[in-house]
Parts: C-alpha cells; structure tokens; sequence
C-alpha cells in the first residue's frame, strides 16, 4: 500500500509541474496607432500592469508587443481590452 501511495503521489505531483509551467503563455500582439515615440511606453505600461503578465516588450518600428503571462491569472481578451482602452487597438498574430 505504501508503494501505491509513493507511486500516486508523484504522479500527482508530475502533473503539478506540468500544470505550472504550461500556465504561462506568450503573445505577439500587432498594435496599432504607434506613431510616436511616447506610444509604446503607454502601451507597455498598460499591458504591465494586468494581473498575471510578466513581460512585456513594445517595438514601435514593428508596431507589436511582445506579452508573457500567466493564462490562470489573465487571458487574451483582457490584453487586447486593455490596449483598446487606451487607444492602441491590438490583434493576435502569433
């Protein structure tokens, strides 16, 4: 019994792993309206401030942002809801 125990346990916790690890997503969003230089901070402090994202990178000569978040914590709906909301309409494109 307490080898089936052992055994349980760390499949439970081989999936735990699993799970913490594949929360965690990254986004090429296309953003538009960049067209100064002051626009990608605005956009990058916007997405930085969701609950859940970790990392943001904001290129004003590509026009994209770069979003690394926690899928558990946030989602794509409320990256691009928030870039909206401050001008800066975005769509997913990787």
């Amino acid at each position: 019994m307490k080898r089936l125990s052992t055994a349980a346990f760390a499949a439970l916790m081989s999936l735990a792993a699993d799970g913490a690890s594949a929360a965690e997503r990254t986004v090429t969003l296309k953003v538009d309206n960049l067209f100064c230089a002051t626009c990608p901070y605005i956009v990058k402090r916007t997405l930085s401030r969701i609950p859940g994202v970790t990392e943001v990178d904001v290129s004003y000569r590509e026009k994209t942002a770069v979003v690394t978040f926690d899928d558990r914590k946030t989602n794509l709906a409320a990256l691009l809801a928030a870039t909206a909301g401050t001008g800066f309409p975005a769509t997913v494109i990787e």
